[in-house]
């Protein structure tokens, strides 16, 4: 019996379809199970206080995660944005013990990490140089640079009363650092889905030659996904500084691993031109309650590490597997 072209499109469509929506409710079933577990092992893992203290913590992640997804999206990948939170959490720190008001210091922090990151997409979008190797050197130079600058010591915050409010604050009893990163999160989700740049990104991520041809910046959209991350790990960096009042240079060390895990975690395609937002922000809540979990549990935290790298290779062997499966469906079909 022969096949319509409709009804070939058709089930690719709705194979398609299935495969996101398998793998977030996949996630979503993993994070409960996880949640569950820890309810029952431990008497204080549903209380308010440590809930909210998951979201507190979690906040970093996810805002950087969000971003992650655009860059990932595109087939890329920023191995830097540890080293980037680290220098951003030192230099503020720094500059206000020199008695600059916060809120200049913030919008500092955040065009250097926007410049950053623009500075390593150029290298990728424009000079053809792997993501991975300019990323790569961008996690040495700027994790040396914030060791440069701070000596390996930790540099003190003191009486910055509404800076500190963006890391410890709440509205309404939530974490006002949780509200930063859903409120991205949901931003990035609506740019995702419904305007012309998130539509730019997954094309790009899908065949960059082809958005190139049909008119696309296909360059300026890979170097802008770069300019992303290196803002969130300036949002991510004032946060941990304003929670801990302190800078230092070895912040968020393994950083870039949770990030990364989150977002593989959550469906994103490893070979680009697929990702949800929803997917990483439950990637980001298993990470993080995985993590709090273990040390509720009174597990060495040295094993949070082990579990990480564990999901990583997991959820790349599954995203190798569904990519394998849709592309051979596709050529029967």
């Amino acid at each position: 019996m022969s096949v319509t072209y409709t009804e070939r499109k058709t089930g690719s469509a709705l194979a398609d379809f299935l495969t996101e929506k398998a793998q977030v409710l996949s996630i979503a079933a993993f994070f409960l199970i996880c949640v569950l577990f820890f309810t029952l092992a431990t008497d204080v893992f549903l209380t308010a206080g440590n809930l909210l203290n998951i979201l507190r913590q979690a906040a970093p992640i996810l805002i950087v995660a969000v971003a992650m997804t655009f860059v990932i999206i595109t087939a890329g990948i920023d191995l830097s944005v540890g080293s980037q939170v680290a220098l951003v959490n030192a230099s503020a720190a720094l500059i206000l013990a020199m008695g600059v008001p916060w809120p200049l210091v913030v919008l500092a922090m955040l065009l250097l990490g926007a410049a950053i990151g623009l500075g390593q997409g150029w290298f990728i979008a424009y000079q053809g140089i792997p993501a991975f190797i300019v990323t790569l050197a961008g996690l040495s130079i700027l994790r040396g640079a914030a060791l440069y600058m701070t000596q390996g010591y930790s540099i003190p915050i003191r009486d910055v009363a509404g800076f500190f409010w963006l890391g410890r604050g709440t509205i309404l009893d939530i974490p006002v650092p949780a509200l930063i990163a859903l409120a991205i999160a949901a931003l990035g989700a609506l740019v995702l889905s419904r305007q012309l740049y998130g539509r730019q990104v997954v094309a790009v991520g899908s065949n960059p030659e082809a958005a190139r041809r049909v008119g696309m910046p296909a360059k300026w959209t890979i170097a802008s996904v770069y300019m992303l991350t290196g803002l969130a790990s300036a949002v991510a960096g004032l946060l941990i500084a304003a929670r801990l009042g302190s800078g230092s240079s070895n912040a968020a060390v393994g950083f870039e691993l949770q990030v990364i895990a989150a977002v593989v975690l959550g469906g994103t395609s490893l070979f680009g031109g697929r990702g949800s937002l929803l997917g990483t922000v439950l990637g980001t809540l298993t990470i993080a309650v995985i993590g709090n979990g273990l040390i509720l549990m009174h597990i060495s935290p040295f094993f949070t590490q082990i579990v990480t790298g564990t999901i990583i290779l997991v959820a790349i062997w599954l995203n190798t597997r569904i990519f394998t499966a849709n592309f051979s469906f596709k050529r029967k079909t």
